[in-house]
């Protein structure tokens, strides 16, 4: 499966973005499988922000996006979305999508077979 992230850009502190992440070339897996956020910001390590699992019954976040990010997908157009609130400088970071390896919404990079290149986005203050 191939993932196509796209939808972030520069935005105020206290805006919103919404990010989508496109699959192809392998329809049955996407809506089989839990999919996932990451970031990455400079000089940091790879850090996860949300995931959902293939129906969209069960999804996860990290603490410090609770209430401000939410996760969604649909399978009949084959993409998953990051709705961001109340962005803070914090947030700004290069955001790659994952597809799992099974069904539930994983927290752990391991747990992703395939990434997308990734969107930036960059929250000014």
């Amino acid at each position: 499966v191939q993932l196509q992230a796209s939808g972030g850009g520069l935005v105020q502190a206290g805006g919103s973005l919404r990010l989508s992440c496109a699959a192809s070339r392998s329809r049955r897996m996407f809506s089989n499988n839990g999919m996932g956020w990451f970031r990455q910001a400079p000089g940091k390590a790879r850090e996860f922000v949300s995931a959902i699992s293939w129906n969209g019954g069960s999804t996860s976040y990290a603490d410090s996006v609770k209430g401000r990010f939410t996760i969604s997908r649909d399978n009949t157009k084959d993409t998953v979305y990051l709705q961001m609130n109340s962005l803070k400088p914090e947030d700004t970071a290069v955001y790659y999508c994952g597809a799992g390896r099974s069904a539930s919404a994983g927290s752990e990079s391991s747990y992703y077979t395939y990434w997308g290149r990734g969107t930036q986005v960059t929250v000014s203050s």
